[in-house]
C-alpha cells in the first residue's frame, strides 16, 4: 500500500493557509481520483497539529501494516520553492519545516517521498518571516491558480510518478 499524506493544521481558522497546502491538495486529489480505479494507493490528511505530525504518521504507517518508508509520500507546503513551482523527491525539503523533522524523528528515518509544493510570493516589498507567511491565508487569485492550473499540473505529475516508480494503475 502506498500512503500519501497531506500536511496541514486542524480547523477553519487554517484551512486555507499556505501551510495547509498539503490539505488542499489531498482534498483536489480526492475530487479528481473519485471515479477512477487506483489499487494500491490511500490518500489521508493529518488531523492534527503541524508540529505533531511525526506522532499521526507513525501511528498511521503501524495501523496499515507499516508500509515500508519507500512508500510512504508525504505532501507539505515548502518556502524555498516559489509559488506554482512544486518537486516530488524523496529524502529532500526544506531547510525548515516542522512537520518534516517531526515525521523524520518519529520514523527515525528521512528518507520518504514528498510532494514539495512551493508557496512563496513573498517580494521585497511585502517581506513576512517564514513562521509568519506560512500561517496566512493565499489570496483568492493565488488558490484560483493551485486549483486550476498548479494542482492539475501537479496531479498529472503525480499520475505518472505512481505508474513509473510503484506500477499503480491510475
Amino acid at each position: 500500500m502506498i500512503l500519501l499524506v497531506g500536511l496541514g493544521n486542524p480547523g477553519k481558522k487554517y484551512q486555507n493557509n499556505r501551510h495547509n497546502v498539503g490539505h488542499l491538495f489531498v482534498d483536489y486529489s480526492v475530487s479528481e481520483l473519485t471515479g477512477l480505479r487506483v489499487n494500491g494507493l490511500k490518500l489521508i490528511k493529518t488531523d492534527c497539529f503541524m508540529n505533531e505530525s511525526g506522532i499521526f504518521v507513525k501511528k498511521l504507517t503501524r495501523q496499515l501494516a507499516k508500509p515500508a518508508i519507500n512508500n510512504l509520500i508525504i505532501v507539505h507546503d515548502d518556502l524555498d520553492i516559489p509559488l506554482g513551482k512544486f518537486h516530488i523527491q524523496k529524502g529532500v525539503g526544506p531547510k525548515l519545516h516542522n512537520g518534516l523533522e517531526s515525521i523524520g524523528q518519529n520514523l527515525k528515518n528521512k528518507d520518504f517521498w514528498r510532494i514539495r509544493i512551493g508557496v512563496d510570493s513573498r517580494t521585497p516589498k511585502n517581506w513576512t518571516n517564514g513562521i509568519d507567511y506560512v500561517l496566512k491565508n493565499f489570496t483568492p487569485e493565488e488558490r484560483k491558480n493551485l486549483d486550476r492550473e498548479i494542482f492539475p499540473k501537479l496531479l498529472q505529475q503525480l499520475k505518472t510518478f505512481l505508474k513509473t516508480e510503484f506500477s499503480v494503475s491510475v
